[in-house]
């Protein structure tokens, strides 16, 4: 079939709801989507290598924060969703959205083993007449330099003949009360035009946030990279205002509010203990990788990053400090950690800088435990860890110290306050409590 043959026979089958629709990847981006496609009328694949995803989602079993328990069910039950580790299925779809992890190596540089391993194994099954799109965050080139000759070697087919292929970054914020997979705006850069226009058609079917279409894959890739860097540079512009505000006596929290007050030409970001979750802490050490390729070296935002990576150590040399106010050593202190999540009200723990907050702790010889109303318990570095099934006054009485690193809305502050020797809060959740004698902030 000819591509413009192939555009409007993809166009007519997106327009009628005909399309079958395959998501790689059931997690915290592929599952909301693959959701909302068969909310929105198009039968769906999910697949997964991971066996206990493939047979939650069979029962209709959410795992998911922002998915509706009763959605998912819903749509297992009605035959609009099914979930599988077998990937001949893909020969069946229509549309293929790849939402794998991109991680960083053990040297801080792109994994793309994820994203290879899937395209490999699409790429043997891939029919003609198929939509691929990589959601997967990664550096500019990789849909065009990485995806596309392994699509196009396994399957035989040719990109922009046989079959489009695109970028569209996923645009995911865990616990966004407002902004979820349906309402966000899209971005969508394919090779070829018609493959922009198909891709972007498959998602305006879907969602209804705008769709954007841009001129090429690399441009969305760049878009979405830089859609966190510029977190990461104005979250390392305050972490390290806030260093410096402790040592003059200045309350940065304070001076944050007194300049968003300003309407224009200010947005008011704030400090903590560390960057987490699935892009953020990760996305400028793809770029900064790419960028030394052309023999370029981004050193802002390199600087960001050494920044933000060192504010684990710094919370732990402060709590030091507290201690010493108490004639207390780290060293045999008994500190309580509040939230393990990497942001509040998830029980997301992917890079959370609380989980180095305590490794870093245990390392000087402090003894230390946690609460976490969302994650009783989390893994890492192949060992699994228990928290506190809950906190009282008795047991907050027993801390040296409580270190408040996840914002969640379901703790009673004002118990821990009343209750604890000492509090140092990273995440100025306490500042509306009037008797703040006990307490010390970033």
């Amino acid at each position: 079939m000819k591509g413009n043959d192939m555009k409007e026979l993809l166009l007519d089958k997106i327009q009628h709801r005909t399309a079958l629709i395959g998501v790689v990847g059931l997690g915290y981006v592929g599952l909301p989507l693959a959701v909302e496609k068969a909310k929105a009328g198009f039968r769906t694949i999910g697949f997964d290598v991971q066996p206990g995803k493939v047979d939650m989602v069979n029962r209709g079993e959410n795992y998911i924060g922002d998915v509706v328990d009763s959605d998912l069910a819903s749509l297992v039950r009605s035959g609009m969703l099914r979930a599988t580790n077998r990937f001949d299925f893909i020969e069946e779809v229509d549309f293929i959205a790849i939402c794998v992890p991109t991680p960083l190596d053990a040297h801080q540089q792109p994994d793309t083993g994820y994203v290879k391993s899937s395209v490999e194994s699409i790429a043997s099954h891939l029919k003609k007449d198929t939509v691929v799109v990589l959601e997967s965050t990664t550096y500019p080139g990789t849909t065009r330099d990485l995806v596309k000759p392994i699509l196009e070697r396994g399957s035989g087919l040719k990109c922009g003949e046989d079959f489009y292929l695109a970028f569209s970054p996923e645009r995911v914020d865990p616990g966004n009360l407002f902004y979820k997979t349906k309402n966000t705006p899209k971005v969508v850069g394919g090779i070829g035009r018609d493959a922009t226009e198909v891709a972007a058609a498959m998602y305006r079917a879907v969602l209804d946030g705008e769709v954007l279409e841009v001129s090429s894959p690399e441009v969305a890739e760049m878009e979405k990279i830089l859609e966190n860097t510029y977190r990461n540079v104005n979250i390392a512009l305050v972490n390290e205002l806030a260093m410096l505000c402790q040592k003059m006596g200045i309350n940065v929290w304070e001076v944050i509010d007194a300049a968003k007050t300003k309407p224009y030409g200010f947005q008011a970001f704030y400090p903590g203990p560390g960057l987490g979750g699935h892009c953020i802490p990760l996305d400028p050490y793809y770029l900064s990788w790419k960028a030394r390729e052309y023999g370029f070296h981004t050193s802002m935002i390199e600087s960001s990053m050494m920044i933000n990576d060192r504010m684990p150590e710094y919370c732990v040399s402060r709590a030091s400090q507290i201690l010493n106010q108490f004639q207390k050593p780290l060293n045999g202190s008994k500190i309580l950690i509040l939230g393990v999540a990497y942001k509040q009200d998830v029980n997301d723990y992917r890079e959370s800088p609380a989980i180095r907050v305590i490794n870093e702790l245990r390392k000087n010889h402090a003894i230390v435990d946690y609460f976490d109303p969302w994650i009783p318990q989390y893994r890492d570095k192949g060992k699994w860890y228990s928290g506190l099934l809950g906190i009282n006054e008795q047991k907050l009485a027993q801390y040296d110290l409580v270190m408040v690193t996840a914002a969640h809305t379901n703790v009673d502050y004002g118990m821990v306050q009343k209750n604890a020797a000492a509090v140092f809060d990273t995440k100025n959740v306490m500042k509306d409590i009037p008797d703040r004698e006990n307490i010390w902030v970033l």
